[in-house]
């Protein structure tokens, strides 16, 4: 027998708008919803930095700290449900570069232009053509 995941409780945009107090303090991350009333003392930014963001989606924030993935382990105990499929966004992050989907080419090649290899080869091309020209 396979175990079955109980069903998450799913909360609306509204609902969550409502619960934005120090003692009711939840968001949205991704779709799924966090409450961290019993967090807000214990997280090392300060409650501050979760005060601003309770009661709305806090994804892009999240994703723009760029937390440990011991921290991303850590939040899991905290998940209390998901958004309705009606309030749920597309993700905005970025779809994995080890995707054979041919909707990827185009997160490939912004993170080309984005990474390190753009300057190396625009480098290179720019000293052969130097070279080529002056010499």
């Amino acid at each position: 027998m396979t175990e079955q995941k109980p069903e998450q409780k799913r909360f609306s945009r509204k609902e969550i708008s409502e619960r934005n107090t120090k003692k009711d303090a939840v968001f949205i991350i991704d779709n799924l919803v966090y409450d961290v009333t019993k967090f807000l003392d214990d997280h090392p930014g300060g409650h501050e930095v979760l005060l601003n963001v309770i009661g709305k989606d806090a994804s892009e924030d999240f994703d723009d700290v760029g937390h440990s993935i011991d921290a991303k382990e850590m939040m899991k105990k905290y998940c209390i449900g998901e958004l309705v499929d009606e309030d749920k966004t597309e993700s905005k992050k970025q779809k994995s570069l080890w995707s054979s989907s041919s909707d990827n080419t185009e997160a490939t090649n912004d993170s080309f232009l984005s990474s390190w290899k753009f300057p190396v080869v625009l480098g290179l091309l720019l000293t052969v053509l130097y070279s080529y020209v002056f010499g």
